[in-house]
């Protein structure tokens, strides 16, 4: 099984990106987990060059989603809002509509900001889009708030309660992809 881990902010020493890295050791033993690095690359959404063609970047995102089992988001909070590219990424996920990467796809959101409430608008506007996208998206939630002042030297996080949220959600998106698992293979049986 593999979690894809995609994060919202382009920085290489983000936040949310330490948040993902948390995730990631949350994993169980049998469950491996990539880092989506492509964000900056993925080019506008235009329906004009949504085809045969997907640009590099696009294709690129949507291969990697299309190949994970699960997505886990981390998403910073600009404008109360999505990060633009990371809102775009959704888009190019959702296409074609009824078909794209995202479609069926566990996927659970957390989030991470310098601000006291820990990016709570960005995150359940990003659960919104991500349903709407196709996605299934799991309940929980972790709002890592002063982040800043949440990981140590090593990126590790330090808030205990943080971590125990995390380790929560990082549970129910791995179960939310066995069940998807286990309901593949008995269709496929049932074939």
């Amino acid at each position: 099984m593999l979690v894809l881990g995609i994060s919202g902010s382009l920085r290489a020493d983000s936040y949310n990106r330490k948040l993902l890295l948390e995730g990631a050791a949350q994993l169980p033993d049998d469950v491996d987990f990539e880092l989506f690095d492509g964000l900056k690359a993925v080019e506008p959404y235009d329906e004009d060059d949504d085809g045969d063609a997907t640009p590099p970047g696009a294709a690129s995102l949507r291969a990697a989603i299309a190949g994970a089992d699960a997505i886990l988001v981390a998403t910073p909070e600009y404008n109360s809002s999505i990060p633009g590219q990371l809102k775009n990424a959704v888009d190019w996920a959702s296409r074609p509509v009824n078909g794209g990467a995202m479609k069926g796809k566990p996927a659970a959101v957390i989030g991470a900001s310098q601000g006291a409430f820990g990016a709570v608008w960005s995150q359940a506007e990003l659960r919104k889009t991500l349903a709407a996208a196709g996605a299934r998206v799991v309940e929980g939630d972790v709002a890592l708030g002063h982040a800043h002042e949440q990981f140590d030297e090593a990126g590790r996080l330090t808030d205990a309660d943080a971590g125990g949220q995390l380790a929560e959600v990082v549970a129910s998106l791995v179960a939310s992809a066995r069940e998807s698992e286990a309901l593949r293979a008995a269709q496929a049986a049932a074939r």
